[in-house]
């Protein structure tokens, strides 16, 4: 890869007020509000350009472990070490459902593209499919064999992409019926795969086509563990983090 300027950084906005680490976050589609999930149990959020804390929300009974935005800016989701997702609705900040059905810690969410089904993975090795606008749980998929710890819908929301800490990732069909089954399995890492996405011309990170699942690239660089990776939406530019 060409070496390129480091990417200059102007005023920093500083968001200080959890009371425990920050498991993730989110920026809304319209890039005014910033989502944080902290280990304290509690769901931040933030206007992005002032810094300001708009709401500090409880209701789950351990650390929020993900959080993200609907595709339509409408909802967001947060999930738990205490097995439960929460929907909200973004304008009054206030739940909607709290979906249960997992056996242990929730580690994983991703809303489809429609916004009208959210996908959900965790320590109970099991990947549910939910119904948005009622809460009802949909299918679930069985197949890791270990916890899931991220997810992905396709840009037409024909499969979803779950990455494990068996070190696979898996690509379910969800166009056949009741219960889904993964038509593919894509190995090549040797490790907890704690964050995976797709790019809007159907390139999936390591950097899979997930057409014919052939392993196009295998990025390299950091010293230590990468957890976290994400496309620009023309889906030209890929950007990774880790610990160092």
């Amino acid at each position: 890869m060409n070496s390129r300027a480091p990417l200059s950084v102007g005023r920093v906005t500083f968001f200080g007020r959890h009371r425990g680490e920050v498991n993730c976050s989110a920026f809304s589609p319209d890039g005014q509000t910033l989502l944080t999930a902290s280990e304290d149990g509690y769901l931040y959020g933030w206007e992005t350009k002032s810094g300001q804390l708009l709401w500090r929300l409880g209701g789950h009974t351990g650390p929020v472990k993900f959080c993200c935005f609907s595709p339509d800016g409408y909802l967001f989701a947060s999930s738990s070490s205490d097995r439960t997702i929460r929907l909200w609705e973004l304008s009054r900040a206030e739940c909607l459902w709290v979906l249960k059905g997992h056996q242990r810690s929730v580690e994983t969410l991703s809303f489809s593209p429609d916004s009208r089904q959210l996908a959900s993975g965790g320590w109970d090795k099991q990947v549910m499919l939910w119904e948005v606008q009622s809460g009802h749980k949909l299918r679930h998929l069985e197949g890791h064999h270990d916890s899931i710890q991220s997810s992905d819908f396709s840009p037409n929301a024909n499969c979803l992409a779950t990455g494990s800490w068996d070190s696979t990732v898996r690509i379910w069909d969800l166009r056949v019926g009741t219960p889904a089954v993964f038509h593919q399995e894509l190995e090549g890492h040797s490790g907890n795969i704690s964050c995976l996405c797709y790019s809007s011309s159907g390139l999936l990170i390591k950097v899979w086509d997930y057409n014919t699942g052939k392993c196009l690239e295998t990025l390299k660089g950091f010293l230590d563990v990468a957890h976290t990776c994400a496309f620009t939406r023309q889906g030209k530019l890929l950007v990774s983090g880790a610990a160092i």
